[in-house]
């Protein structure tokens, strides 16, 4: 059994998308001094939001959305996640007819998501929706086919939508910052309580980002590796949006994001009460 808070190998688990990828590059590839090595995980972030519940994982990638069910188990690491500006989750529709969500059926890519939950503060009021979890690659294709009349989507596909002819019913990016001021909360990464230390898995991805950027071709093979297919203009895309002074640091306005994320969502009833996080 692993002593607490010594170790050979770690677990890590964090989605395959370049963002993600390009921030975690030099950690998981022996290029952080001082940090162990681990063993990574790639999944989308439905796949880690449930398999947090158990503590499966050291170091983990969840949605923010998924804290108040987590943060038992896990600490909140102020670095490394995906907070931002203008890179907020879309409403799809093919159908430009509709104009609400109420009864329509919703393809979303996880029920603990932060896009889940924007939606359903978007949407609160109006009548319920069907909602189906689909993996996220699958979502737009799905949307374009008529299968569902309306999908929620994230990351690139706010770059690509286009091209499955679809549009833009809501951008809950827009909507949030437009009546909060402050920027949207999507991804968090998450120490286990009982086997990492926070202030030494904070430094070794705050080391991971700064190499990043000191050098961002560095980890281009590794992050097209994982890319499933994108074109190298929508990863730079990605990762100019997705990797900003959030991913380094929460700071003050990125705490408060995330307070004010789960606070709304608290007080509408669709997330347990959670203790502040605090900067």
């Amino acid at each position: 059994m692993r002593a607490r808070f010594g170790f050979v190998t770690l677990s890590l688990a964090f989605s395959p998308c370049p963002n993600d990828t390009f921030v975690f590059h030099a950690l998981t590839h022996g290029l952080v001094a001082g940090a162990p090595r681990f063993e990574v995980t790639f999944a989308d972030v439905d796949v880690t939001n449930t398999a947090a519940l158990s503590g499966e994982f050291d170091l983990v990638k969840v949605s923010y959305a998924a804290l108040p069910w987590l943060l038992d188990k896990y600490t909140l690491l102020p670095c490394g996640g995906a907070l931002g500006r203008g890179c907020g989750p879309l409403v799809l529709v093919k159908d430009q007819s509709i104009t609400s969500l109420g009864g329509k059926r919703v393809a979303v890519p996880g029920d603990r998501t932060t896009a889940y939950l924007l939606m359903r503060l978007w949407s609160a009021g109006e009548p319920p929706a069907e909602i189906t979890v689909v993996p996220f690659a699958e979502i737009m294709p799905a949307v374009a086919a008529g299968r569902f009349d309306a999908g929620l989507v994230i990351h690139e596909a706010r770059f690509t939508y286009q091209r499955y002819g679809l549009h833009a019913l809501a951008d809950l990016g827009e909507w949030w910052e437009t009546d909060t001021g402050l920027p949207i909360p999507l991804g968090a990464i998450l120490a286990h309580r009982d086997r990492v230390d926070p202030e030494q898995a904070t430094a070794w991805i705050k080391e991971s980002v700064r190499l990043a950027w000191e050098n961002p071709r560095a980890s281009r093979e590794f992050v097209l590796e994982h890319a499933q297919e994108m074109e190298q203009s929508v990863v730079d895309q990605h990762i100019a949006l997705y990797v900003n002074e959030f991913t380094s640091s929460l700071g003050p306005d990125g705490h408060a994001a995330v307070d004010a994320l789960l606070n709304r969502a608290a007080a509408e009833g669709l997330v347990p009460a959670t203790p502040l996080v605090g900067a």
